[in-house]
């Protein structure tokens, strides 16, 4: 649910379902200070809020890398307690651009759990559209008998977009740009990279390559989300091309 002003009010119960974890796990995380206390509504049931969701799904990327409890506790701590639920979403987008590709089967009842709710046609529809469902020739998902192929790496992002107001065109149309686009980035940087590791042992390559991977996403993300957020403010303050 949401409040009059529009920002997310989840119970516990709602919270962990949207995180796929348990109630006990999200008490557990506050309890050890990962998570910022909710806020204390009506009836003194506590609410939580996108930056909590957001919070969870980073600690949750973390254990997907090894981390331990008391790492995941230092790197929390390193970053600053006001971050919004934007930022937090790109720390995890860099922390999950360590990790190797991860594609799973899963039943629609198991994408639904993971999800915390259920999954008309018309969403799973979107998530295909958004790449988390891997797709065949049709541009439909793959759906055999023992589930759907989901690169678990975009799930949690694919059903934030579940609620954001964008059609299905859009999403596919955005795709597109993002993957022409990083695409002849990742081109241009191979090609820079390339005079640095021509004269390097493998093992050395392999190692630098190591090291390049997390700090050039970063630095990447990092750069798109300075571009996108000046565009945007063009765009709501009608300085645009379009605002005339």
């Amino acid at each position: 649910m949401k409040t009059d002003a529009g920002e997310m009010s989840l119970t516990v119960d709602e919270l962990a379902a949207r995180a796929g974890v348990t109630v006990r796990t999200v008490r557990f995380y506050g309890s050890k200070g990962l998570l910022p206390p909710p806020v204390i509504g009506p009836r003194r049931v506590g609410r939580y809020g996108a930056r909590h969701l957001a919070r969870l799904a980073l600690i949750e990327e973390l254990q997907r890398q090894g981390m331990t409890l008391a790492a995941i506790e230092r790197y929390l701590g390193q970053l600053p307690s006001d971050l919004s639920a934007y930022d937090l979403a790109i720390h995890r987008a860099v922390v999950a651009s360590w990790a190797p590709d991860s594609v799973e089967m899963l039943s629609r009842v198991e994408l639904e759990e993971r999800a915390g709710r259920v999954l008309t046609d018309g969403e799973l529809a979107r998530l295909a559209a958004a790449g988390v469902l891997l797709t065949g020739d049709a541009g439909e998902a793959d759906a055999a008998d023992d589930g759907f192929r989901v690169d678990t790496g975009l799930l949690r992002l694919g059903l934030e977009l579940l609620d954001v107001p964008l059609s299905q065109g859009t999403i596919l149309a955005a795709r597109e740009v993002l993957m022409e686009h990083s695409r002849a980035a990742a081109r241009e940087l191979a090609r820079l990279f390339r005079g640095e590791v021509a004269e390097r042992d493998t093992r050395d390559v392999r190692d630098l390559s190591a090291h390049i991977h997390p700090l050039v996403v970063q630095a990447l993300l990092t750069t798109f989300q300075r571009s996108l957020r000046e565009e945007l403010s063009e765009l709501l303050s009608g300085e645009g091309p379009s605002g005339g």
